[in-house]
């Protein structure tokens, strides 16, 4: 048997309002919110995020990452090797990038379910921050966000029926070589050429293969781009209305790869065992995977798949702080923001440990963590200048010793907050601070370790990556935005 083992989400803490983005551009209603990066955030980061979430209480040994993106941060530099330096994974590993559809994360998936065996599971990342242009219908559609998936056999949360795939050239929407934005065709034809046509058959093929009757399935994972599909899918398919599963169009927004596997962690959540599942995936054609709940998805269930990176939110109260922050419109940020940013490669290669995955040492002698790794022991009593052993910092908390936010140095979103934190079990660091508002920190607050955008070499295309700290719990329904 083949059957997911592990799954995870990660659903960036800014929402912005449908409303704000209507009264922005001076017009009325917007229903609903829309998830949306902070200017350190990416692809990328978001894709390491999910995959810590899957990955945080699975017993599972992974043999290879494919990361599904249509938005990753470098076009030519492999996105999924930097996922694995981020998540400690080591570097015998299988990694590949996949993308060009908004139907990369389902094909990842049916391909791991193929690749199944021996050599541990196979982790599938899918995450999109896409643009779009102001006063388009994907400026309210679109949100930002990531999922995880890992795949293996023998016994997991979900395991896999069938699958079935059908490749068809259907441009319901396009982005050329160059262009910053895509250009999207009629919905109505999108709907009734598109989905209508080109899906219910091969969710038609898939049940039959897996043996299911279509009034059996409990749950119908239909991502739609276009009002109504969804719908027309079931009713032409013969699935049950109610087995229709939650858009989260009114809480996230439109995640585009990422979508059809964050649709499916919200559903695992409530799955019940032994109820199918269908879940589609469209992008010039379609894929369908169906899947039964096993038994084990009721003790291995977790609101962290879905609901707890959902409810850390805090409200983009600000329409125009949302356009700078993704360069839709053009903001004087100051001299002090006329630094070059140039990365030395030689020494991201050398540092890749430290850098990518937070890695610092322990003494040999006495076992005092520290960050970075040295040559010798912080440690006053040992002072030993004996090798120092690979110590990961990225999983654990630490609490702030002291902290500062500065109004002077440039950040994109003022002021910087940075400050000393101590590691739980020893070690400390300097660090700059993510996703605070106001008084959220102080000394003694707890944090995690995120990965993030540190800086941005415009003038080379380049963005660096290393780890901050943010608070353990945000406030819910936080004000102000960043």
């Amino acid at each position: 048997m083949t059957a997911l083992t592990a799954i995870g989400t990660y659903v960036p803490r800014l929402r912005l309002a449908r409303k704000a983005i209507l009264e922005g551009q001076g017009k009325r209603g917007g229903k609903g919110e829309r998830a949306v990066c902070g200017w350190d955030e990416d692809a990328l980061t978001m894709a390491v995020e999910a995959a810590r979430g899957c990955l945080r209480e699975a017993d599972v040994t992974v043999g290879g990452i494919t990361l599904a993106s249509t938005t990753m941060p470098f076009e030519e530099r492999q996105n999924a090797t930097i996922l694995a330096s981020a998540l400690n994974l080591g570097e015998d590993i299988r990694t590949l990038d996949t993308g060009g559809t908004q139907r990369a994360g389902t094909s990842a998936l049916i391909e791991a379910v193929a690749a199944a065996g021996p050599g541990g599971d196979r982790l599938v990342v899918a995450s999109d921050k896409r643009e779009s242009k102001p006063g388009s219908p994907q400026e309210l559609s679109f949100g930002d966000g990531a999922a995880a998936v890992c795949v293996g056999p023998g016994d997991g949360i979900a395991e896999v029926l069938a699958t079935r795939s059908k490749s068809v050239d259907f441009i319901d929407h396009y982005r050329g070589q160059g262009r910053r934005f895509d250009y999207y065709w009629e919905e109505r034809w999108i709907r009734d050429e598109g989905y209508l046509k080109l899906v219910p058959g091969v969710v038609t093929a898939a049940l039959e293969e897996a043996g299911v009757a279509p009034g059996d399935v409990a749950h119908a994972v239909l991502p739609q781009a276009v009002p109504k599909a969804a719908q027309g899918i079931c009713k032409a398919v013969g699935l049950p209305p109610e087995a229709l599963a939650d858009s989260l169009q009114d809480r996230v927004g439109e995640t585009g790869t990422a979508h059809p596997l964050m649709m499916l962690a919200a559903v695992l959540e409530k799955a019940e065992p032994g109820q199918v599942i269908v879940l589609v995936g469209f992008g010039q054609g379609c894929d369908v995977i169906v899947l039964r709940a096993t038994e084990l998805l009721a003790d291995w269930r977790s609101s962290d798949w879905f609901s707890g990176p959902l409810a850390r939110r805090a409200e983009e109260a600000s329409y125009y702080l949302y356009m700078a922050r993704n360069e839709l419109i053009e903001r004087d940020e100051g001299m002090r923001a006329e630094v070059d940013y140039q990365s030395a490669m030689t020494q991201i290669y050398r540092r890749r440990d430290m850098l990518l995955g937070l890695v610092g040492g322990r003494c040999t002698e006495c076992g005092t963590p520290q960050f970075p790794r040295a040559r010798v022991c912080v440690n006053p009593a040992c002072g030993s200048f004996a090798e120092q052993e690979a110590y990961p910092f990225a999983d654990r908390t630490a609490k702030v010793v002291s902290w500062s936010a500065d109004h002077l140095t440039y950040t994109p979103e003022p002021p910087a907050r940075y400050g000393l934190i101590q590691f739980e079990g020893g070690g400390r660091m300097f660090a700059n601070f993510t996703d605070v508002a106001g008084p959220e920190v102080d000394v003694g607050s707890d944090m995690r370790m995120v990965f993030r955008i540190k800086e941005f070499d415009r003038k080379r295309g380049f963005r660096r990556y290393f780890w901050k700290a943010t608070p353990v719990a945000g406030r819910a329904d936080d004000k102000g935005g960043a």
